[in-house]
C-alpha cells in the first residue's frame, strides 16, 4: 500500500490495527489490507487526501438502505446504470434493486 504521506502517528495506527488482526486469526496479508484501509479512510475523513468520498461500494453484507449514497452510486456505476449521477438516494436503491 501506499505509504509515502502517512504521519508518524498514521504507521502507529497501521501497526496497531495490523497487530490487533492477526490476533484475530487474520492472515498477514488480510491483515495489512485492513490496517491500511483503516488508516486511510481516516486521513479522508480528516481532509488529508484528494478524495473526499469513498471509491468503495460499502460492506456487500449490510443491505442496500442502510449504504451511504456515494456507496450506492459508486455501486451503480460497476452496474453501468444510466443517470447516477442525478439520481437520490431512493432513486438508486430502486434502480440497483431493478438489477
Amino acid at each position: 500500500m501506499p505509504r509515502r504521506k502517512w504521519t508518524a502517528k498514521d504507521e502507529r495506527q497501521y501497526e496497531h490495527v495490523k497487530e490487533s488482526e492477526i490476533q484475530r486469526g487474520r492472515d498477514e496479508d488480510r491483515a495489512e489490507e485492513v490496517a491500511a484501509r483503516t488508516v486511510n479512510k481516516q486521513r479522508r475523513l480528516e481532509g488529508r487526501t484528494p478524495n473526499v468520498t469513498t471509491q468503495g461500494t460499502g460492506n456487500p453484507n449490510t443491505p442496500l438502505d442502510q449504504r451511504s449514497r456515494d456507496e450506492l452510486r459508486n455501486r451503480a456505476r460497476q452496474l453501468n446504470i444510466r443517470g447516477r449521477s442525478r439520481m437520490t438516494k431512493a432513486e438508486l436503491l430502486e434502480a440497483l434493486r431493478r438489477r
